[in-house]
């Protein structure tokens, strides 16, 4: 999958929501700010009033995270490198850790709740073909190369939202993706 073009995109509308201007009426929608005082709840502890771009945030992340579980789940029994093994389980237990935060951050009805509608593909269906029909030598490589630029393109999505986000809770999150994203992609490619 190209990266570019994806971030290019939503770094595109993560920017035209935290504009004051008004949106290009033919170009994407920025998700509505939710109504003014409200919060989102965990547990009994308040995430705090989210606006359109960190709601816009939330609802990508949480499809880049599910994707990335697919492409870890599909190379599981397949990878042959216990180092490489080690890293994909760290990868899906803390995107599913993240994924089950993000979740319960986003609101399910009201005002904001279908601005959360999360994107599943991110045009990332060839690169889960190419995994699953990899033959057996090529897999660890392949899975090197696809989880690699996945997980970049998590990076730029939260360095982005550290920018711009609203909620600092959010924004920590971002915070943390990009660290860890951009920790993940060095590891996968080999680079100190």
């Amino acid at each position: 999958m190209p990266r570019t073009p994806l971030v290019s995109v939503l770094a595109a509308v993560l920017l035209t929501s935290a504009c004051a201007g008004s949106p290009d009426p033919g170009g994407p929608q920025p998700a509505p700010a939710p109504p003014a005082g409200s919060t989102v709840s965990v547990g009994s502890a308040s995430v705090g009033e989210l606006s359109g771009i960190d709601l816009v945030f939330l609802g990508t992340m949480v499809g880049h995270s599910e994707r990335t579980l697919q492409i870890v789940r599909l190379s599981r029994d397949r990878v042959r490198d216990d180092a490489l093994r080690t890293l994909a389980a760290a990868i899906e237990a803390t995107e599913a850790d993240e994924l089950a935060a993000m979740r319960s951050w986003l609101p399910t009805t009201g005002p904001g709740a279908s601005a959360t509608a999360h994107h599943h593909g991110h045009g990332d269906d060839a690169a889960l073909d190419r995994l699953r029909t990899a033959p057996a030598p090529d897999v660890d490589r392949v899975l090197r190369e696809v989880l690699a630029d996945h997980q970049r393109s998590a990076a730029d999505l939260a360095r982005a939202q550290v920018g711009v986000g609203r909620n600092e809770r959010v924004r920590d999150l971002a915070r943390r993706i990009e660290q860890s994203r951009t920790a993940e992609v060095e590891l996968l490619r080999g680079t100190p």
